[in-house]
This record gives C-alpha cells, structure tokens and sequence, in this order.
C-alpha cells in the first residue's frame, strides 16, 4: 500500500488565530482596497505574492542537509536561548535573532524588513525547512546581508504565533488564495513588524513550479527597494484586517442564555461527523482529509450525553473513542496519543505525540471508562499515562512538552515495524497473533513499515485462530512488552523538555481525575508534585505565573491559558484530596488572572495580561483549536469557585464571558464547542440556600465520579486538613449490626448499616431524585472467600427537596439513616470465619458544594455457626420494625 497523503504543514486545519478571520470580518477592513494596491506587489513577486504558502514539500524523500558540515562551524544569538527549538538553529550560518527588543531596533536602525519563522521542536516540516534552507551558507548570506531574522518557539510565544498566523491568514483571503496557516510560518514584516506577507515550508531551490526560497527572497528585497510605497500601504491593509479579525464583536443586542443554544452546536458536530469511522470535520467532497481528535468536542458529547441522555451524543462520542483506540494514532506498543491521523481511518499517524493531546484525551477516556466500565477505556488512561510517566515526565515532577516525530533523520521511524523486525522481538506463535490483529505480515500502510493498527477484535481473532480469547488478549499484552523493550533499544525521537505551565494544567487535571476514577493513588500524587513545581519554581517574586521552565530556569510572562488551565488542574485536586490548599490557591490565581487579564470595558478576558508586550493586536479569543479557548476554561473555573468560595462575583464573570460570546457560538457552534460546555454548566446550575449557586456536577462539568480511600487516609470521607497536625470532623460515618451472634449456614440473617451524616450536610438516596445527576447511596460487599452474598437492600425514602421548576426534586437523607439487608450464607462455610468488608458509596453536599463520591470501608469480623451449633438473635431493638420501635420507647 502507499503511503496515504499527508499534510505537508503541520496543522491543516486553519489555526486559533485565523477562526475568527471569517468572510464578514475580513469585508470590514478594506479587503478591496489590497486587491488593487496589490497588483504592483504581485508583478514584483510573480508566482511567489500569489501562490505564497503553495510551495509546501510534497516529496517523501529523505530531507537532506544542504552543505550541513559547514553549518556546525556558525553560532548566533539562540545558543543563549532556553527552548530547544530554538537551540536547534543555534548553529544555523543565519544570523538568528530571538525576538525581542535588540532585533525590532536593529530593522529599525537598518531599515531593513523582518524575515519571522515561527515553529516548535515536534515540527516535522520545520525540521526539513531549517536543514535543507536555514544550514545553507549561501542561502543564510543573502538572508543576513538583506534582512532582520528572527526564530520564534511558538509554544513559548502563543500571542506572536497567533498575531502573525492571523495576519497569513487575512493574507490569503486577500489574495484570494484558498490556502491555510501552517508551520513553520514563514512571514515578511516591516522593521516595525506589520505584515507583508508570507507562507509556510519554502524548499531551497525552485522545482516544478514551486517558488524556492532564495527565488523568494530576491523578489522581496526587489520590492521592497522598488515599490516600497505599495508594500507599505499593503502593510497598512494587513495590518488593519488583522486587527479587525483578532477584535471581538460586541453583540448589538443582548443573546438570552438559554439551554436551547446547546442543540445545534451538536448538530453542527454531527453535519461533519464521519459516520464510517468517526471523528469530526469530515466531508464527502474531501474524504481523505487528516483527523485531529479535538478533545473539546468529545467533552461536549460526554457532557450532553450523561446529562440529558442525548443517544445521538453517545454514538458520536463512542464511536470516536474506539475507533482512535484501535486506529494506528493510538500507540499500542508504548501507549499515548500522536498527534494527529494523515487520513479518514486514524491509520496513519502524524507521528509527534503532544503532552496537550495525551492529558485531554487521558480526561475524556477515564470519563468515558467510568460512564461505561468498558475495560478497553481504562487501558488506554493506564497505557497513556505510563506513557507519559516513562518519556515526558522530570525528576521534579514537571512534564515535558512533546515528542519529535522523526528519528535518525526519518518519520515515524521509532514507531513503526518491518517483518524483519517482528521476526527478531516475537516467537513464531507471537507473530501469528500479532499479524492477525495488528494487521502486519502483508502489504505495509506505511512507506518505512507497519504502523500497528487493530484490524480484528480480540474475539474475531480468537475465532480465526481457535485460541480461548483470554489467551489472546494475554498474548497481545505479552506481544505488546516485548516490542516495547525492542523498541527502547532504538534510536529515539528527540525530546522537548520544555515545561509549560498550562499543558502542566491539563496533565494535573487528567491526573487527578485519572486517579479517582481507576483508583489509583499514585496519579493523584503525580499531579501534587507537578502542581507543587510549578508552584514553587515558575513563579516570579509577586506570585506572577511564568509561562515556560527550561535548562533550570523559568521564563517569559505567563498567558491566560497557564492560569485557566493551572487552575482547572489544581481544582481538580481539590476535588480529588479534599485538601483546602488546592482550593485557596486556585481561587488566588483565579483572583490575579482577574486583576491581570480581565477587560473591565468589554468583559472576557484577554490572551495577555495588562502589561504584556504591545502587538498588532491584543486577542480575546473564544474558539477552540487543538487545545480548550482560554475564556471557556475560565468560566468553568469560576462556576466551580462559585461553588467553593460562595462569592457570588465568580458567577457574575462567567455570565459576562458567556453573554459577550453567546451571539458566536450561534454563528460558529463547532468551534466553541468548549464554550458551550461552558454555557451548558452554567444554566446547569441551582439556586440552594443563601441564594449561592452549586454546579450540579463537581466533577469538572461531566458528572460526578467514584471516590478512592487516599493512602494514610483515617476517615475515607475526611478530607484532608490544610493545617498539619490536624483534622477536620468525619462528614460521615458508619457501623454495621447483625442480626444473629453467627451466621446461620444455608440460611441468610440481617445486617444493618447505619449511617450518621455531619449536621449541614446529605446525601443523596437510594433510589435519587435524578439518577442523570444525583449519585445515590449504595451498599456493597466485597467479595467473601466463604462466598457469603448480600441481598436485598432496603433504603429508606429520602427527603424531598425541591430544586427548581424545571428540575427534578432532589431526595435526601440528612442525620442518621439506617438500610437493612439479607446475608446469604453457603451451607458448605459452616464451622469458618470471615472478616466481611461492607463497602458505602456515597456523595456528601452541604448548601455551596459535593465533595467527590467517596467509599467508607465498614470492616465486619463474623463467624458462621457449625450446623448443629445454636445461634441467638442480638440487636432485636435495632431490627424491629419502626412501629414496633416506638411503641416500646
């Protein structure tokens, strides 16, 4: 099989900044008017001004070095840079400059325009654009002698990768041109930084119709020498239409928020879902179009589908899911996400993974895992963070920001598996397993080997083969190890160990949640340390946030996403420890984020705080792209401090964010889809006592999750106390009773579970008033080696509570609530005893907020009677039915 074609830029759908350069923008700033100031600018550039951006690689060739040796004798300003993007063009001959004030006053001072180049480590493109273009002396001479150039992390300078994306963006809609951003991001600017116009990869000499980028370069300086006028006022043009683009639309008239506003968001999910094999942004006329994941669109249909039972939602949802889990996206060697599929079957990946991706898709599938108990879920959250445990996380807790693609020089070449190559890992009775279900042995779907893909089911394959599906299932763990340990032993991609603090958020949130759901201590306190680093070392001497930590040091003033996303980690901490600390130090950030990006005059909060560098413009944006917007992660932030704090303030934010992007979700429902998740937990609210709202689900917005004993934890329900030494009052407890001084073998007895629920606090009953929000109370037992069983369960009716008119009345039980069920005991336990484990699911609230589900371990040492030994009724009182209770007090 050939290789399926793959995006030659590296995001091929239109980037953050360029969703909101859409047709009616772009007619308000004078798109006409470049049109004809063009013309001039087109004769000069010929092919390169019209087609700019159309001359990406479309070879799979190998890249190779242009004249590379000579290249390693240079040095320029970015060896004194942390990132190692940029440390990667630290020997280039071109005379890099990181941006900064030292390279806007040198064009300023030599009246000579900016050659920008904006890209990141994991880049596959900009790799071969730096080797093939930026490592050539002759091609680095002319760019010196000609132009200020500068190389941009765009990882560490989100707000010049979107400004300049953007500005490409208005840049091809003026010319006309139905191509989109991409990097590296390739753009000429005046010395003081307007735009004039750009592309993406530019190839080292011109080739079958493609402009090469000396060819390039030549016809800019020619006009920027001839026609500077002309360049200037298209400047100007651009300049203005990226304002335009990047400002916020004021709603003329006020958008009632309103639940009605969530449907057609989904349905818009759903004109573009591939029916087939999943996923989103799909159409018949463009079938082969690459894949991205797009977490925040999943948290949406998992949201919608638990909370209103949207069937619809569901599908979308699940099918997605599985199709990416058993696709070639997914790494089912060494686990974790790349980042996005090169086609429709999420076969063929683009081969970077992301720590972003991995922490989002982590979240949805613990969630999807917890709503489904799909085994298949839970290990792909298990897989993936032992994945990025393994290869992205520091000593210090932190985790790195990504994983190249390419290794030795070649794509994909860590990930993927000749014939040869499974002969030498695998038994022979391996490799028939293997080729049966990850689909190797035959023609390969990759153009270097086999990226392992599920083309059969555990079951179908056990059918092929006539094995016992456990066997199977066995094998492919065991197959799955020893390609692991095979490829260890390979060269590996290079490693961005950069941290960032919001893709640290969104690992600690994933983390947390992870935790709680699959029980698993170790990730809760995986997420304390990261939070705990970034806490203590990125963070200037005013309590300031900065943005990246690398080579030991933090740097660069932080943007709203580390604050939004850091807060949603640490409130998912708090959820998940009960320790008050978490809680404190997100309503303090939540605080300065205020204080430091919010617009006091338009509402929402900006992408950089007050005192950030000016640019071209300063964006507020709404949209989703691969990562959740800003603004729509800090309503959910505040909905939930609302909760926390009872400071009605939080609310009154979140209704401004969502009434000023309310009239865009209507006209853009696909790419606020994080927004409307936002909307969603916001109407999804109650009024309790003292007028303070609760967000019905604690956890983050999707539902309420099963809680875990933490370890050295006394009272499961206790949470953990801010101050050492000391502890908080149980909000519930618990003891059982029996019936009976032994157990009567073949017979059953009664048990009573007796519960005492902390005055200001309830649970919820069993059955609950809303079994979509409420999480009722249940009683378990664990298993019995005697084989003892539970049954039949008698909860008592729950308080009613009314919630609302549109709501469903909650049904509580408050103070002491006793259950009582049967104990079946097996003729053959007779003479044995047993320490039966009564286990109490519960969820406690007060008036302001629920703690996460928590499960109270209730530890009941029993002996079952010999069977001709006597056994007596005890706690007679406790068992009597109530009636007769009273009568007798």
């Amino acid at each position: 099989m050939s290789r399926p074609t793959r995006a030659t830029h590296e995001q091929p759908v239109p980037p953050a900044s360029a969703r909101s350069t859409k047709e009616p923008q772009v007619s308000t700033w004078r798109k006409s008017s470049f049109r004809s100031t063009a013309i001039a600018l087109v004769a000069v550039l010929g092919a390169a001004a019209a087609a700019l951006g159309t001359s990406l690689a479309e070879s799979d060739s190998e890249p190779v070095s242009a004249k590379g040796e000579a290249a390693s004798r240079f040095s320029n300003r970015l060896a004194r840079e942390s990132s190692p993007y940029l440390l990667a063009h630290a020997h280039n001959p071109v005379d890099w400059y990181p941006w900064g004030p030292e390279a806007l006053a040198k064009a300023k001072q030599d009246d000579k325009p900016i050659f920008l180049s904006i890209g990141y480590s994991s880049c596959h493109w900009c790799h071969v654009m730096e080797k093939q273009v930026f490592s050539d002396p002759e091609i680095a001479r002319y760019m010196n002698e000609n132009f200020i150039n500068i190389k941009v992390d765009r990882e560490e300078r989100p707000d010049l990768d979107d400004v300049y994306m953007t500005a490409l963006q208005v840049y091809f809609q003026a010319m006309r041109s139905n191509q989109t951003g991409g990097w590296p991001l390739s753009i000429f600017l005046t010395p003081d930084g307007r735009p004039l116009g750009g592309g993406t990869y530019f190839p080292p000499t011109d080739d079958n119709g493609r402009v090469g980028f000396p060819t390039l370069m030549k016809r800019v300086v020619a006009a920027w020498k001839e026609n500077r006028k002309q360049l200037e006022e298209n400047a100007d043009i651009l300049a203005d239409g990226v304002r335009a683009s990047l400002k916020t639309r004021v709603p003329t008239e006020a958008v009632s928020l309103e639940l009605g506003m969530i449907a057609p968001v989904i349905k818009s999910l759903a004109d573009t879902f591939d029916e087939q094999y999943g996923g989103f942004g799909f159409t018949s006329k463009s079938p082969d179009r690459p894949k991205f994941p797009v977490p925040s669109k999943l948290a949406l249909l998992q949201y919608e589908a638990k909370r209103r039972n949207n069937e619809n939602a569901a599908r979308m949802l699940y099918q997605t899911l599985d199709r990416m889990a058993a696709g070639g996206i997914y790494d089912h060697v060494g686990g974790g996400f790349h980042r996005y599929s090169t086609d429709r079957f999420w076969r063929v990946p683009h081969f970077e993974k992301m720590l972003y991706d991995n922490a989002q898709l982590i979240d949805v599938y613990a969630e999807a895992f917890r709503h489904t108990n799909q085994p298949h879920y839970q290990e792909v959250v298990e897989d993936s963070i032992e994945f990025v445990f393994r290869e992205l996380r520091d000593a210090k807790g932190g985790f790195y920001a990504a994983l190249d693609a390419d290794s030795e020089g070649v794509e994909g070449k860590f990930y993927v598996w000749t014939d040869k190559d499974l002969a030498k890992a695998l038994t022979p009775e391996e490799r028939t397993v293997c080729n049966a279900l990850y689909g190797t042995g035959g023609e390969q779907n990759f153009e270097i080997g086999h990226v392992l893909e599920f083309k059969q089911s555990i079951d179908e394959v056990a059918r092929q083969l006539k094995l016992p599906a456990l066997q199977v299932d066995k094998q492919r763990r065991e197959i799955d190890r020893k390609l692991l340990a095979y490829r260890q032993k390979r060269r590996r991609p290079a490693c961005d160990d950069k941290i960032l603090v919001s893709w640290n958020g969104l690992m600690i949130r994933a983390l947390a949640k992870s935790g709680v759901i699959l029980q698993k201590p170790e990730y809760i306190q995986a997420a304390e340390k990261a939070a705990h680093f970034i806490l203590n070392e990125m963070r200037d001497p005013q309590g300031r946030l900065l943005h990246s930590y690398a080579g030991g040091k933090a740097r660069l003033a932080a943007y709203l996403d580390d604050y939004a996303f850091l807060n949603e980690g640490l409130l998912a901490l708090h959820l998940a420890t009960g320790d008050d600390q978490w809680a404190q130090t997100a309503k303090q950030l939540a605080d300065l984020q205020s204080e430091l990006f919010w617009d006091a005059e338009g509402k929402a909060c900006f992408f950089t705080a007050n005192d950030h560098e000016t640019l071209l413009a300063r964006t507020k944006n709404p949209y989703d792209s691969v990562l959740p917007s800003g603004n729509s992660v800090s309503v959910r932030n505040l909905l939930r401090l609302t909760a926390s704090s009872k400071q009605a303030s939080y609310r009154e934010k979140a209704r401004e964010t969502l009434e000023l992007f309310a009239p865009l979700i209507q006209g853009s429902p696909s790419g606020l889809t994080n927004m409307a998740l936002a909307l969603a937990e916001y109407l999804d609210t109650v009024e309790t006592a003292g007028a303070n709202p609760r967000v019905r689900s604690p956890n983050l917005g999707i539902s309420p999750n099963p809680g875990i004993i933490l370890a050295g934890a006394s009272e499961p329900e206790n949470p953990k106390s801010s101050k050492k030494g000391q502890t908080k009052p149980a909000i519930v407890t618990g003891e059982a009773f029996l019936s009976v001084d032994k157990l009567p073998p073949g017979k059953t007895c009664k048990v009573l579970v007796q519960l005492q629920v902390a005055e200001g606090w309830h649970i919820h009953a069993n059955p609950p008033g809303d079994p979509d929000l409420d999480v009722a109370t249940e009683i378990e037992l664990d298993q019995s080696k005697l084989g003892i069983e539970l049954k039949n369960l008698k909860f008592p009716k729950g308080k009613s509570v009314d919630r609302g008119p549109d709501d469903k009345p909650q049904s509580l039980y408050m103070g002491k609530v006793k259950v009582i069920g049967d104990l079946e005991i097996p003729a053959k336990a007779a003479g044995r005893d047993e320490e039966l484990v009564l286990t109490v699911v519960f969820q406690a609230c007060d008036d302001a907020q629920c703690l996460p589900t928590k499960k109270l371990k209730l530890k009941v040492p029993v002996k079952v009677a010999r069977a001709d030994e006597q056994i007596k009724a005890i706690n007679e009182t406790l068992f009597a039915p109530s009636s007769t209770r009273k009568k007798a007090n």
